[in-house]
């Protein structure tokens, strides 16, 4: 990949993107050897295309707007550049003044910042870099102690990173690196305020990085607001999660979800299954039913204390549990390797998020299947989800679970033509009726 020459000018960024195939090795990149060493330790050997597009520029020092959907490696594409900058001004000082805070990454969920934070440690193993992450859920005072002994990399959340602004706990003036990770998903969890506090702190000399699986008009508008001139990259759309995932729809009943989900599971011998509900309450209520009915499965949300939600979560990582029942907030920060089932037990409200559901499953190039257990109250949802991807989604019922119900409700072109017939005799009626003749 040819960089830009020194004093190029890119054109402003219109939220549409060219493809870029390149075909190269990690080697190709420019990497270190300390670098290239670790990535042979976690047995990658070719990059995706985004860590091909974005590990150059971010190297160059370079702004970088990635447009990346889950799953594709983004967090090795921004992670291994940022260590390799930051290692080039490391010491070996125990000193804390000697290690200021210089690279942050913002993302929106507890489980995300602890994924990033494994890769930033995995990827740095053989680098002079202290890494911390920071969120809410847990205590304060070991984050505090932590941030006292210096650390040059913080992932954060951005409402327990403004805690510890707010209490002097922690120094950002001397940043160097901003990422913003998941940036849709942030304005989606209402952070864009907090976002704007935490730009505020920073030096304005930085480098940013900005990830995002969509592009709506807040997201660039926030970008056009602290970035300077960012090159721009996409995965490649033939890699998307949702074209290596088999998609199903199974029509049911809304009061026999729970037991077509224990047959589906049971019947097929399913070992390791991430079920979607609405609420936090549901979630708990599926988990309880699912165990009752000999189903080892447990639920995570953000009720759950973070100390619970880690060990939920390790368990269903180690397949100590075969069903792991949550809520969106995990939709976009776990990471469990070779995921092979998703179920959409309520469909999202939100179209984006069913694609950010079912890139759980075929991850890093592996197959992986999303099912969907949609009641007659869930077509509307489905239509949107439909409309957002663009296919239709094969249905298939299941024998024993038919449907009574689907139905139940005109269709929308039998409502109008019921809506014709009734005007249509309105305007009969009124037509046989007298016309009365008024005194002139």
């Amino acid at each position: 990949m040819r960089l830009p020459e020194p004093g190029w000018k890119a054109r402003p960024f219109t939220g549409r993107f060219q493809e870029i195939v390149i075909d190269t090795s990690f080697r190709d990149l420019g990497l270190s050897a300390e670098l290239l060493r670790a990535v042979a330790e976690q047995n990658y050997t070719v990059p995706t295309p985004i860590q091909a597009q974005a590990i150059p520029i971010v190297l160059a020092g370079r702004d970088l707007l990635g447009a990346a959907q889950t799953g594709t490696g983004k967090t090795a594409g921004f992670t291994l550049p940022m260590l390799q900058r930051l290692a080039a001004k490391s010491n070996a000082s125990a000193s804390p003044a000697r290690h200021p805070v210089r690279a942050l990454v913002l993302v929106p969920t507890r489980e995300l910042a602890a994924q990033v934070l494994d890769s930033v440690r995995n990827y740095g193993r053989h680098l002079r870099l202290g890494s911390t992450v920071i969120f809410g859920g847990v205590s304060f005072g070991p984050q505090v102690d932590t941030l006292r002994r210096g650390v040059d990399i913080v992932v954060a959340t951005p409402g327990r990173l403004l805690d510890h602004a707010h209490e002097k706990t922690i120094d950002l003036r001397h940043v160097e690196i901003l990422v913003l990770d998941e940036a849709d998903r942030m304005l989606d969890m209402g952070f864009l305020p907090d976002i704007r506090r935490v730009l505020a702190l920073l030096p304005a000399k930085r480098q940013n990085l900005l990830f995002s699986a969509t592009f709506p008009d807040a997201i660039r508008k926030l970008a056009a607001s602290f970035m300077h001139d960012p090159a721009t990259v996409e995965t490649a759309r033939r890699n998307a999660p949702i074209e290596l995932v088999a998609q199903v729809v199974h029509p049911v009943d809304k009061d026999r979800k729970r037991d077509l989900l224990a047959h589906l599971v049971q019947t097929n011998d399913w070992s390791q299954v991430l079920v979607f509900t609405k609420t936090k309450h549901g979630a708990n209520r599926l988990a309880e039913q699912l165990h009752r009915a000999g189903i080892e499965s447990d639920a995570i949300h953000g009720n759950k204390a973070q100390n619970a939600r880690t060990r939920t979560l390790k368990r269903f990582k180690d397949n100590e549990l075969r069903v792991l029942v949550a809520t969106d907030i995990a939709a976009r920060g776990l990471d469990i390797e070779s995921l092979p089932h998703v179920v959409n037990y309520d469909l999202p409200n939100v179209p984006e998020d069913y694609v950010h559901r079912i890139g759980r499953t075929g991850r890093a190039g592996a197959t992986g299947e999303a099912v969907s257990l949609v009641s007659a109250e869930d077509r509307p949802l489905l239509q949107a989800i439909e409309r957002l991807i663009q296919r239709k989604i094969e249905q298939r019922v299941i024998s024993g679970f038919e449907p009574t119900n689907l139905g139940a409700r005109p269709q929308p072109q039998r409502q109008q033509q019921q809506r014709k017939g009734r005007q249509t005799q309105h305007a009969q009626r009124t037509q046989r009726q007298p016309q009365r003749v008024w005194p002139r």
